[in-house]
């Protein structure tokens, strides 16, 4: 009887695993859908909020239904990013902040005013669909950011360090023991060799409290071949 109580162990494990993982899907699906179909409720209302106010203020025609894409789109435009630069472990670019802030200070304000004319409660009624909307959006930036296989950029770290252990230990070792301008350049160099894009020189800034003109110099000055 022990026998089979072991036998059957595994095969009960692997059954709660696989409904565990549907589980997972199922949630995660549904999470997707409601989020979708709200942002999309709450994006048509806010669109027709500001399509109305841009007809008040004197717009017409083409120009007036293309205005709220453009406030909406932005926010849609600046949250993928943040989201790209997220998932490429990078400094979230200052105009995609800048972007977004203006994106929801623009879409508030619209529809805030498109409800004014009726005292506090209109323009609080007709601000909701814009506060769904952006909630929407982060919502589903959340659910795609979750989605990513939290390893996988580990993994390739690791792949890389395997195959060229030798190279990474010194490239750590001499970070450890140089200037921080010494660094820059020796990180700068090792992002060359690697799979991605280089490493920007905002980001080096950032990383070593260094001025940008100045890191840019050093990386100029390491790219010059040596002279006779």
């Amino acid at each position: 009887m022990r026998d089979e109580g072991a036998e059957g162990s595994p095969v009960r494990s692997e059954k709660a695993r696989q409904v565990t993982a549907w589980a997972d899907r199922l949630t995660r699906a549904t999470a997707a859908l409601a989020v979708i179909a709200v942002a999309g409720v709450a994006a048509t209302i806010s669109y027709a909020h500001i399509l109305e106010l841009t007809r008040s203020h004197g717009e017409a025609g083409l120009t007036a239904r293309l205005v709220p894409v453009t406030v909406d789109g932005l926010i849609w435009a600046a949250s993928m990013v943040v989201l790209d630069a997220g998932r490429r472990s990078r400094p979230v670019p200052a105009l995609a902040r800048w972007s977004l802030a203006a994106g929801i200070v623009a879409t508030i304000g619209a529809n805030v005013a498109h409800g004014a004319a009726h005292g506090v409660t209109g323009a609080l009624v007709s601000a909701w669909p814009a506060l769904a909307v952006i909630g929407s959006f982060e919502l589903l930036m959340t659910l795609i950011r979750n989605a990513i296989e939290p390893g996988a950029g580990a993994e390739a770290q690791q792949r890389t360090t395997l195959e060229q252990p030798g190279a990474a230990r010194t490239t750590v070792e001499q970070s450890i023991q140089c200037t921080p301008a010494q660094a820059v350049l020796i990180e700068y160099r090792a992002s060359l060799k690697g799979p991605g894009r280089p490493l920007s020189q905002r980001y080096l800034a950032e990383k070593y409290g260094i001025d940008r003109r100045k890191v840019k110099q050093i990386i100029n000055a390491g790219n010059q071949p040596p002279s006779d």
